[in-house]
């Protein structure tokens, strides 16, 4: 076929256009010549012509046969595209839709409204957003929301959702696993003994490992290294981690059943950070008392399960000597000392802090107690009034203004009987200094005081009183305490323990002994516990409201339009406690500062601290508490009743 080499049309009219003009020089100089080329010309024309034709004929026949194969791929893609489309009206109703929603509901949807579909839509649409989430039976779907076209977009996203719940599922969980008095049990055990001891509770480790698909290994006599998937996590969680329980159960051939506690770390972070998290929720879980598991994830959010024992007594001489001596150095690099408790401070505070005041004074630096008079409740109303008629003691109460007076960097403050700076005495005095010292015997909690210098924290001590009491003996001598001081610290270590009842260990009567040596007064103290004869009343008419829940649990709230004080309600329910059949007593009260205030006690056989601590609280596992806000006292005992609830899920009942 001849290819013209012109391609353009246009520079093949001017090259006719020179050769027309030449025709008519060639037709001057010889005309037979010129009608020889005159022919050519006028067939190169035609012939030129005619192509052109013919190619416009083609473009416009491919034209046509491109609009047809679109418009047919079109009506393809709407018809077969596994993507679903709906078109909708002013109603909400729906106009069109293709035949993949129509396969996917396997009814006629034209007609229908959104609602139909999904009560979700119409909100969304109206609220202008750009997608919202859809299920169908076992299909998930990406709705995008096109107002402006009236058009829904459904995007089947099973597929990728499933794969990134396998991903999530499997992704790595390190659980560090800690025989909380191994070495109690096993120091005056033969080897024999011993063996069988670390054989049974080897044992059970590999059956409750094997049971969950973990790997389980053994990195010396106290630990164990385990590791899972986030699924198997799951699994254990629904457990509430029952092996806490078959291993408390072993027999040991004494009277102190062994306990373990397993910190675990998981989520979007390396290996190594995972494994800090676990060592982390280990030592938390430790700093608690023991016999649970403590588990973060990256975001530093920490779950709790187990903790239903008391906490064992397990601290030596050795650790209170180490933290005296500590405490006497930073005494005497400061310039002052400021000793503070928690907010509506109890005898245990203001006895503790009194003890830290008499350290700071026997090592030649200035202490003083900071004290919001506002903040008094009539519970240490004796014992302060003693304080006030002692004039030597008392010059070294101030207020919160005052301590803001001269307070440097350098001066360290003392925070006592809590280590949460949401419940300190006045949270402010916190970040005036860079010197911190905690010392508590409540089980940490999340919230914690930043960046401590010292922390001696022993949940297994009745009372911070007590703490105090053990440092006495590594400090200097030539200043004695006094009878109110050692009196005020007694009144401490009573009403934590409830008369020596609940939390008593032998280093507490010894703490007691030492301070009796010193001068401490039992009447005196029994001064300090007497009770107002209207708060008695008022106390009275709070148990006739209670009612028995589950058989053993006590529960009084009282009439949403009075308010009572957390001293009254606590001593409420340290009086259920004391009936008959009755293992646990919580007591709901509105607070004169608008929040519903909760205070609970156990005998020991029901966690209080982890129920309190579902309602943001904490405490000790037989004395806890908790302040709730925008709730009413009938919706705080019924939230307190589904916790309870599922506190005994998968449990026995006690």
């Amino acid at each position: 076929m001849f290819k013209h080499p012109i391609k353009s049309t246009a520079h093949l009219w001017v090259i006719y256009g020179i050769a027309i003009m030449m025709l008519g020089v060639i037709w001057y100089v010889k005309a037979s010549l010129g009608i020889v080329m005159t022919l050519l010309l006028m067939l190169s024309i035609y012939y030129t012509v005619r192509q052109e034709s013919k190619k416009d004929e083609q473009i416009k026949k491919n034209i046509s046969s491109l609009s047809h194969r679109v418009q047919h791929a079109g009506e393809d893609v709407l018809v077969q595209i596994p993507i679903g489309m709906v078109l909708y009206n002013h109603d909400y109703e729906i106009e069109w839709c293709n035949p993949f929603i129509e396969e996917l509901f396997e009814i006629n949807m034209i007609g229908k409204s959104l609602d139909d579909i999904s009560e979700a839509f119409i909100p969304a649409i109206n609220e202008d957003q750009t997608e919202v989430a859809f299920e169908h039976e076992e299909n998930k779907f990406q709705v995008l929301i096109k107002k402006e076209e009236k058009l829904l977009y459904f995007l089947d996203r099973t597929a990728q959702l499933k794969m990134e719940t396998l991903y999530e599922n499997e992704r790595t969980v390190l659980a560090v696993i800690y025989l909380d008095n191994y070495n109690e049990l096993t120091r005056n055990m033969d080897d024999t003994f011993k063996s069988k001891l670390n054989s049974r509770v080897t044992s059970v480790l590999n059956e409750w490992s094997t049971q969950y698909n973990l790997y389980l290994k053994r990195t010396s006599q106290e630990r164990f290294l385990a590791v899972g998937t986030k699924q198997i996590l799951q699994e254990l969680e629904e457990s509430k981690f029952a092996i806490l329980d078959e291993v408390r159960e072993l027999d040991t051939t004494q009277n102190i059943p062994l306990t373990i506690s397993i910190g675990i770390g998981y989520g979007d972070a390396t290996l190594p950070e995972i494994g800090v998290m676990a060592h982390s929720s280990l030592n938390l879980a430790l700093g608690r008392g023991g016999d649970q598991v403590a588990i973060k994830d990256e975001s530093g959010k920490v779950r709790f399960y187990g903790g239903k024992t008391n906490p064992m007594e397990k601290r030596t001489r050795v650790r209170a000597r180490v933290i005296s001596h500590a405490l006497t150095g930073l005494v005497k690099a400061s310039d002052h000392v400021f000793i503070m408790g928690h907010q509506v401070p109890d005898m245990d505070a203001i006895g503790a802090a009194i003890g830290i005041l008499h350290i700071a004074q026997a090592n030649g630096v200035n202490g003083y107690i900071v004290i919001d008079p506002d903040d008094v409740h009539t519970g240490v109303y004796h014992l302060l009034e003693a304080i006030k008629k002692d004039e030597e003691l008392w010059k070294y109460f101030i207020e919160p203004e005052d301590a803001y007076e001269f307070i440097t960097r350098n001066s360290l403050v003392v925070v006592v009987d809590t280590h949460r700076p949401s419940m300190v005495a006045v949270p402010k005095l916190l970040t005036k200094t860079d010197y911190r010292v905690v010392i508590d015997h409540h089980r940490r909690s999340e919230d914690f005081i930043e960046d401590p210098t010292l922390v001696y924290m022993e949940p297994y001590a009745s009372s911070t009183a007590e703490l105090v009491t053990e440092l006495f003996e590594y400090q200097p001598k030539e200043r004695k305490l006094s009878i109110l001081e050692a009196s005020a610290l007694l009144a401490g270590i009573v009403v934590d323990t409830k008369s020596f009842t609940l939390r008593t260990g032998s280093r507490t009567f010894a703490a007691a002994s030492y301070l009796r040596s010193k001068g401490a007064d039992t009447v005196l103290v029994q001064e300090f516990l007497k009770e107002e004869f209207d708060s008695y009343i008022e106390r009275s008419k709070l148990i006739e409201t209670a009612e028995i829940y589950r058989g053993h649990i006590a529960i009084a709230k009282a009439d949403p339009d009075q308010t009572f004080g957390s001293v009254l309600i606590a001593q409420t329910a340290d009086t259920l406690l004391t009936l008959d059949k009755v293992i646990a007593s919580f007591v709901i009260s509105k607070r004169e500062d608008g929040k519903v205030g909760i205070s609970a006690r156990s005998l020991g056989k029901l966690n209080v601290q982890v129920i309190m601590e579902k309602m943001g609280g904490g405490g000790h596992l037989t004395n806890a508490a908790t302040q709730v806000e925008d709730i009413t006292v009938d919706e705080a005992v019924e939230l307190l009743k589904n916790i309870i609830d599922e506190y005994y899920e998968g449990r026995e009942e006690e």
